[in-house]
């Protein structure tokens, strides 16, 4: 059932978020303290084998899935497959800007239906969702935001592109985890976890134009730390297709370059909000 975007940006407007036009969709109401945000572009059938294998593990009956469409083409969130697999939501971002505009949409959407905390995993398969309900339980244990990653005891990872592996251990973790004034190993993984507090907390404001590309991702790694919040990763499986094409959105020197310039943004504190007068 489409929701009216009259109420939903109202209701942004009187809390002066920022948020990109989108429409939602609602298959059944809010069931669980907790929603997995899966943003998603074309990702044609891995979207479907993702929700498909989070229904088969019951994910859906304890944590609300809600999926962030970017503008897809290819017809692979069909509803017979969203109502098939559980899925609470689609959101479908109309106005500008890619996954940090995509995110902003289902975090903004998210915390209006009032969940305690989000869990974002990508659409592309990568990541194993097995693990999903940890990224729940460290929730409930006080946790205000929660990395993934492939490499701390526990973790796997599979067929990742030499160069990546490369510049994620000897240059993205270390700056990360030097803004962030805590140890990070795996700082690019979108699988991560955030309080509700910590999303409404007035000095993190997650809803600013700001926010366009791969910022959110960045500024969300560095910033809890920083206001004290209780940090922790979780290991997870993240798991290239052998033999095929990486399924990713980041690809090209002017997409690298740009993940650096955002890395040292954030190292720099560019995007934390202007103090308030008291």
């Amino acid at each position: 059932m489409a929701e009216s975007s009259a109420g939903i940006f109202q209701a942004l407007a009187e809390r002066g978020w920022q948020v990109p036009s989108f429409d939602a969709a609602s298959l059944h109401g809010r069931r669980s303290h907790y929603c997995v945000v899966i943003p998603v572009i074309n990702e044609g059938e891995r979207i479907g084998r993702q929700l498909r294998d989070m229904a088969a593990l019951g994910i859906p009956a304890t944590i609300d899935t809600i999926v962030v469409d970017g503008g897809s083409s290819d017809g692979s969130l069909s509803r017979p497959l969203l109502e098939e697999t559980g899925v609470r939501a689609l959101l479908t971002k109309t106005g500008p800007g890619k996954l940090s505009a995509q995110l902003r949409c289902a975090y903004a959407w998210a915390l209006l239906e009032g969940y305690d905390g989000i869990i974002t995993i990508d659409g592309n398969g990568k990541d194993g969702v097995e693990s999903l309900p940890r990224f729940a339980e460290a929730l409930n244990q006080g946790f205000g935001y929660v990395q993934a990653s492939r490499f701390i005891r526990g973790g796997e990872a599979r067929n990742t592109p030499l160069l990546r592996w490369l510049a994620i251990r000897l240059i993205h973790a270390p700056v990360l985890s030097l803004a962030a004034r805590h140890w990070f190993t795996d700082t690019t993984q979108g699988y991560r976890a955030y309080s509700a507090a910590y999303l409404l907390d007035d000095r993190v404001q997650p809803f600013r134009d700001v926010f366009e590309g791969y910022e959110l991702l960045a500024y969300l790694t560095v910033r809890a730390s920083q206001l004290g919040y209780r940090v922790k990763e979780l290991p997870t499986s993240r798991i290239y297709p052998a033999g095929e094409a990486v399924p990713t959105k980041i690809s090209g020197i002017k997409a690298l370059w740009n993940l650096m310039a955002v890395m040292m943004q954030a190292l720099l504190g560019a995007y934390d909000p202007p103090a308030r007068a008291e």
